[in-house]
């Protein structure tokens, strides 16, 4: 369970889901085993907590985003040794020996294929050795900036252990004993030393995809400071899913812990705010993030309300279910919990009077707790006028440019509170009362 962000706020975000198109996961998922896939998955679902432990990890990544190193396995071949190698073996050199005679009997019989297909395992797992060597000894073991050395250490030990001397050398696989003696020593002499040597591996490939994400996008890897600090500051904060995405600068802390943000549609608001929570997730798991530079204090706790949909089987109305997701929210908040809260158009589903009061109440509320951050979207520019003597609020918007009858969106923050009233203007321009008029 992740106890980071909750099921909604992971929706909102795009971030997590294998299959999910754009998601955040996807982006990062260029892993070529199955072991560094679960890796991936399982740093998604528990970011970090401690700011040691998320600059530690965003250490290794940065490391691997500036080597040339490249992981020589592909997924099948990797997959085909990893089920060999984790089969398990028989107790004693003997008992492996009837074992294997027995394999081959029956496929002389039967044509059973249990043997052909134990054969193909070891004599990739032999293919796979080689390989792994040359790649783990391609390592500056000298390199003292490498924070992954020991293991690559390890590992080399183990790839020039004198009991695989022998069959990395080279050798007849056709004798049935020495088919039994390399299938013993894999399986179940060095059981151990091999698991240790995949799970190296599996590390190692997912240090070395995500530091290529990073370095081919031109991610960054962010500074994690103690909780207490209560900042966050990016510069040329980006989504990460966009390509030619407009950057933005934001800073907040605990005297300026509110950001009020208006715009119109289209302008950006979403994304921005996505931006900023993405952002803060990965910069919690240690990974790259899309700004030139990054620095945040770690959080315990990403909300966000941004796509809260109905539920038809509660009989909750839309406005019923952001009231609800709020509710949630003030009582995480008023646990005294240190969170990152994101309100992208609080109370949409309800008339503009009641939202304005309700969004007015709702924002200088939250706004008393400074241990926590806060940005707020609205359409209703009023609430921010309303807000303007609380010294701890932020206020930004995201200018609509109008060139003629045309609006052009550079989708880059301004100081202040949009002023934009150009809905009609676009409605017209789009020939819809025409239409209807027909």
């Amino acid at each position: 369970m992740n106890t980071f962000a909750d099921k909604q706020t992971l929706e909102d975000l795009n971030l997590t889901g294998k299959y999910k198109p754009g998601s955040v996961f996807s982006l990062f998922n260029k892993v070529q085993t199955r072991g560094g896939e679960k890796l991936l998955e399982e740093m998604f679902r528990t970011p970090l907590l401690n700011a040691g432990e998320i600059n530690r990890r965003s250490g290794l990544f940065l490391y691997f985003s500036k080597t040339p190193y490249v992981f020589p396995f592909q997924g099948s071949a990797f997959a085909l040794v990893e089920d060999y190698l984790c089969s398990g073996g028989q107790g004693s050199f003997l008992s492996t020996l009837v074992y294997l005679a027995r394999k081959r009997v029956l496929f002389a019989v039967t044509k059973d294929e249990g043997f052909v297909q134990l054969r193909e395992g070891i004599q990739a797992s032999i293919t796979f050795l080689r390989t792994c060597r040359t790649f783990v000894d391609g390592f500056d073991v000298k390199d003292p900036g490498n924070p992954f050395i020991s293991e690559i250490l390890d590992a080399r030990a183990i790839l020039h252990d004198t009991r695989l001397a022998g069959i990395l050398g080279g050798g007849d696989l056709n004798s049935l004993v020495k088919l039994a003696s390399v299938h013993h020593l894999l399986t179940y002499t060095m059981q151990k030393e091999m698991e240790q040597l995949l799970s190296t591996l599996h590390q190692l490939d997912l240090f070395i995809a995500v530091g290529k994400v990073a370095a081919q996008r031109g991610f960054s890897f962010a500074q994690a400071m103690p909780e207490q600090e209560y900042i966050f500051h990016a510069t040329n904060l980006r989504h990460p899913a966009l390509e030619k995405a407009v950057g933005n600068a934001i800073t907040t802390d605990r005297y300026r812990n509110v950001v009020f943000l208006t715009g119109a549609n289209m302008a950006g608001k979403s994304t921005f705010m996505k931006s900023f929570g993405v952002a803060l997730y990965l910069g919690h798991m240690g990974f790259p993030v899309a700004a030139n530079d990054m620095v945040f204090s770690v959080r315990e706790g990403l909300y966000s309300s941004i796509n809260v949909p109905d539920d038809l089987s509660m009989g909750y109305s839309h406005f019923y279910a952001e009231v609800q997701r709020v509710k949630l929210i003030a009582d995480e908040v008023a646990s005294s919990r240190s969170l990152v809260v994101i309100f992208d158009e609080l109370f949409k589903g309800t008339n503009v009077k009641d939202a304005y009061e309700a969004t007015l109440s709702v924002t200088a509320a939250f706004a008393e707790y400074r241990n926590c951050t806060f940005i707020i979207s609205t359409h209703i520019v009023e609430v921010g006028e309303a807000l303007r003597d609380q010294d701890n609020l932020q206020f930004t918007y995201l200018p609509t440019i109008m060139e003629g009858k045309t609006a052009r969106y550079p989708y880059q923050l301004k100081e202040g509170i949009s002023d934009d009233r150009h809905g009609m203007m676009i409605i017209e321009q789009e020939g819809i009362l025409e239409m209807i008029r027909r």
